[in-house]
This record gives C-alpha cells, structure tokens and sequence, in this order.
C-alpha cells in the first residue's frame, strides 16, 4: 500500500507535500505468494505465519510480497506516463502500451491501477479475484487503493466502490459510507476517512487493525499495513493500531511535525515537515533503516519489506528489500512513486 500495498504492496497513496505526489502502490512477489481462503489459485500459498492470517514470508531478500501502503487524496500529480521496475510475474510491471495522461497509481500484491486525467480507471496484472476487473461505467474517480487482491475507487461524491476478493468482507463496502476523502488498503482490510476527520475501517480484523480507536478525529490521512492501521492527525502525530508483533503499531515516542505516512507489511514510516523520514517496525531487510543522507523528501511510499521516498527534485530513494528494487531506472524524475513487495511504479510526467 501496504501492504500490499497493499498499499500498498500496500499502496497505498502517500500525501504530498510541496506540489509533489507520492501514490503508493503496492509491488509484487516473484517469491512464495499468500493464498488467503476462498482466493482462486493463481499462485502458491505461503508457509510461515505471525499470526492466522495468512502472512506472507520472503524467503530471501529477494522475495518480497505485496505492499500495505496508503492511498490517500490530496491533490493529482500532474498527468504523466507510468515507469514500473522490478517483478513482473503476471504483467503488473507490464504498463500497458501507449498508456499515458495518468495522474494517480496504486498495486496491490500482483496487480497494478491507474487513474486517467478523465477520471475513469486502467488495471493491469494477476485478475485471479477480479482485482483488475474495473467496474463497467466506472467514473469521476479522484483515488485508488489496491488491496492483496481487492481494489478500491473514491469518486469525487465521496462514496467508494470496491471489487476483487471478498472472503473477508474487504470488497463490501458499508452500507451508507458517504462523506469519504481518502482511502487505503491494507491486506485484507480497508479504510476510509471521512470528512469530519473520522476513521471507517472494514474487513479481516484479526489483529484489531479494523477497530479504530475510541474517539479517533481530527484524522487528515491513513495507510493501512498488512495487518495494522496508521492514522495522521491535524496536530502532526500519528496513531496505530492492529498488530505489533515488530513494533509497526508502535509509534515513536515524541513524534511530532509530520505530514505524511506510509505502511509496509510489518512496518511503518513517516515524512515530517522537515523533509526527513522517519521509520519503525521490523528491519529484517533493512526498511527502516533510514539512509543517513536522506533530506528533502515531499513524500513517501512503502512495500512489503522496502521503503521509498521522493526528493524535491523528482529523484527517488530506496532502501531495504533486494538490490533489485534500490535500481531505480537510470535518470528518472518523478512526481508520484509507488513501492510494494518486488515492484514499483513511479510517474513521470509527460512533455
């Protein structure tokens, strides 16, 4: 997103800050790949587990899985032509050709979206739970999420529709949900803000990463992880719930002055006004592991088991994961950028 993400793979879209927009999205495994029940087979189930969910594990570095990282809905990056790199095992690095006037990204754990300057939505990749099946008629979108196999739309009357798996009620969206300004997908979950400041969360909740906080408002963004929650407040804090088996729902200690957040599967980040990010949760594959000369960032991204962040001068940063994914393609400048498990998306906009 997030997860994947998911986020994402977990995409997730990230808030932007200084005119540039970071849109989250999720990358995709080439490695064990997580079946959750009641998904059609495309793909082989994954082995080892935090918690029942079905958890993804990598068995190298090199084997990530979907993102959990946000969508939220600030402003559209300028209309651009979409660059992709990494895995690309069921064509979601595959953009499709002649694709162009785009102005958000989002994927979930093997499949890709796109929001064209007319608002309507272009899928891509693996379609084993309909996750690329885009509604008939489907219009005035103004942001997306992709879940591990579900995909969500926000339209511009603030109602969201959703579509791909549904075994944990992640594509019902509920009934009466109105009044929304962003979204985000996490594994098997979802969330919306509304615009009051408020949370709406739905689907698996295994590790509580669908009960928001009593009283949460004042929220301006969210991300949803593979399995916990972020909120962004107006105060510049940040709030987590759901799983904390790593520390990802564990915020800081004295965070403040933040502007954007981010979660991946087991962990989670922060953009503060000061251009530096700030990250937490599990390490295993060096995501949270910050480079030391990482400043100007305007926005932020995180797959699986890497982070990104994109500098004012459209230049991007990655860390953790495989080698594979820190090549970012040689002079690239961006205005958006996605990062899940083993691909990304970037923006770029057109001449």
């Amino acid at each position: 997103m997030i997860g994947p993400a998911y986020a994402l793979f977990r995409i997730t879209r990230a808030a932007s800050v200084g005119g540039l927009l970071a849109i989250v999205a999720a990358c995709s495994s080439g490695g064990a790949t997580p079946v959750p029940p009641s998904v059609p087979t495309a793909t082989a189930a994954s082995a080892a587990t935090d918690t029942p969910a079905p958890t993804p594990i990598p068995a190298t570095p090199t084997a990530a899985v979907a993102s959990t990282t946000p969508t939220t809905a600030p402003p559209a990056a300028p209309a651009g032509t979409v660059v992709a790199w990494g895995q690309n095992s069921y064509a979601q690095a595959k953009v499709p050709a002649g694709l162009s006037g785009v102005t958000a990204v989002a994927a979930g754990y093997q499949h890709s979206l796109a929001i064209m300057a007319d608002g309507t939505v272009i899928a891509w990749g693996a379609n084993n739970s309909g996750q690329t099946k885009v509604p008939a008629g489907l219009s005035r979108v103004s942001a997306i999420a992709a879940g591990y196999y579900d995909s969500l739309a926000l339209k511009a009357d603030g109602t969201v529709v959703a579509w791909g798996h549904n075994a944990s009620g992640e594509a019902t969206v509920p009934h009466g949900l109105t009044g929304v300004t962003a979204i985000a997908a996490g594994g098997y979950h979802n969330l919306a803000l509304k615009s009051n400041g408020t949370v709406v969360a739905w689907g698996y909740n295994t590790s509580g990463q669908t009960k928001v906080p009593a009283g949460l408002s004042g929220v301006t963004a969210i991300a949803g992880g593979y399995q916990h929650s972020l909120a962004l407040k107006s105060d510049g804090t940040v709030v987590a719930w759901g799983n904390n088996t790593h520390g990802q729902a564990k915020v800081p200690a004295g965070l403040s002055g933040v502007v954007a957040i981010a979660a991946g599967y087991q962990h989670s980040l922060a953009l503060k006004s000061d251009g530096t990010v700030v990250a937490w949760g599990d390490n295993s594959y060096g995501q949270t592991a910050v480079p030391a000369d990482l400043s100007g960032a305007t926005s932020i991204a995180a797959g699986d088991w890497h982070s990104l962040a994109l500098t004012s001068d459209g230049t991007i940063v990655a860390w953790g994961d495989s080698a594979r994914l820190k090549t970012v393609p040689t002079g690239l400048r961006a205005v958006a950028v996605a990062g899940g498990g083993s691909f990304c998306l970037a923006i770029v906009r057109n001449p």
